[in-house]
């Protein structure tokens, strides 16, 4: 089974196209029988996601240091959930259980674990698939300043091809589909 790393927010936003983004997000991943590796939070975009999963019948990995238990209210009902002693150790483990990676929209939190695992596939510690969703226009101003950084040679323009911007999940999952084909 394919595991497919899903980074969101854990606050739903102010945007209701969101939250369903990442429930059709849950319930395509299960469609496929490949498995979420998330959060494991069970409120905002991150709960909406595992929800919708596991009402499909899917499998749910979630992975949560143990000073976010409280705050971002670990999920109990998963197949199975990890608990960390801290935010590195988290993020080391959901990319160790994962296959490729779905950025949804999200603040800090998941801005950090985008930059994080593309920083890894930068320096050759991975080479999985990484796709940012750019529903509404979300990350518009993120696939900006790489562009503005490879303008000012602070990113090989090469490196841009580290990861993938999709408009919407359908195309997100045809190229996962086909990543999965040749893997």
């Amino acid at each position: 089974m394919k595991n497919i790393c899903v980074y969101c927010g854990s606050r739903k936003g102010n945007n209701p196209k969101f939250p369903e983004l990442a429930k059709q997000a849950g319930r395509e991943i299960a469609h496929r029988d490949w498995g979420v590796v998330y959060g494991g939070g069970k409120i905002g975009m991150m709960g909406e996601l595992a929800n919708a999963a596991l009402t499909e019948g899917g499998e749910v990995v979630g992975v949560i240091p143990t000073h976010l238990k409280d705050r971002e209210v670990a999920h109990k009902g998963l197949t199975d959930l990890h608990e960390t002693q801290d935010m590195h150790t988290r993020k080391a483990l959901m990319e160790s259980l994962s296959d490729a990676f779905l950025v949804l929209p999200g603040g800090f939190g998941t801005l950090d674990e985008f930059f994080e695992i593309l920083t890894w596939r930068q320096l050759g510690l991975h080479n999985k698939p990484i796709f940012l969703l750019n529903s509404e226009g979300y990350f518009d101003g993120l696939v900006q300043y790489t562009e503005n950084a490879v303008k000012h040679e602070f990113i090989h323009k090469e490196s841009l091809s580290l990861f993938h911007v999709c408009e919407d999940l359908e195309s997100c999952f045809q190229q996962l589909e086909r990543f999965f084909e040749l893997d």
